[in-house]
C-alpha cells in the first residue's frame, strides 16, 4: 500500500542557506574593504596592532600641511568643534586620519577641538604594518 501513497513535494533548503550564507560573508567583506575618504591622498602612519573598525560616521583628515579636511572642505579646529556641536555628537564616531609626517601637536588639538565638540568615540587610522622579525 505504501507505493500508492502520493508524496509532497520539499523543497530543499540546505542549497539556499549556503547561498544566503555566500552572500552574507560576501557583503561582510565588501563592507569591510569600504574606506571612506575625501580623496585626499594621505599617507597614514603604520602599526602592527592596527583592527579594522566600523565604517565612521565622521572623518577627519590631517594633510601634510597641517590642514584639518572634514568632508571635503578645510576646516579651523573651532569650526570642527561647532560642527560636531551642532550633530548628535554623542553617537558621532570620529575617525582621525593624519599623515605619518603630521605633527603630535596638530593630532592632540585635533582630538581636543573633537572632544570638545562632544564626541566620545574617536579613533586614529592606521595602516598595517609588516610584522617585526
Amino acid at each position: 500500500m505504501r507505493y500508492l501513497e502520493t508524496k509532497k513535494a520539499r523543497i530543499e533548503i540546505i542549497p539556499m542557506i549556503d547561498i544566503m550564507l555566500f552572500l552574507l560573508v560576501f557583503f561582510a567583506m565588501m563592507t569591510l574593504k569600504m574606506i571612506p575618504t575625501s580623496g585626499h591622498l594621505t599617507k597614514l602612519p603604520t602599526s602592527s596592532t592596527a583592527v579594522t573598525i566600523p565604517p565612521t560616521k565622521l572623518l577627519v583628515e590631517i594633510t601634510l600641511d597641517q590642514d584639518v579636511v572634514v568632508e571635503n572642505h578645510t576646516m579651523t579646529l573651532p569650526q570642527l568643534t561647532a560642527l560636531l556641536k551642532s550633530r548628535d555628537s554623542k553617537k558621532t564616531v570620529v575617525t582621525i586620519a593624519g599623515d605619518q609626517n603630521a605633527s603630535l601637536q596638530t593630532v592632540m588639538s585635533v582630538i581636543d577641538a573633537v572632544k570638545q565638540g562632544g564626541a566620545t568615540e574617536v579613533a586614529l587610522s592606521a595602516s598595517h604594518a609588516a610584522p617585526a622579525p
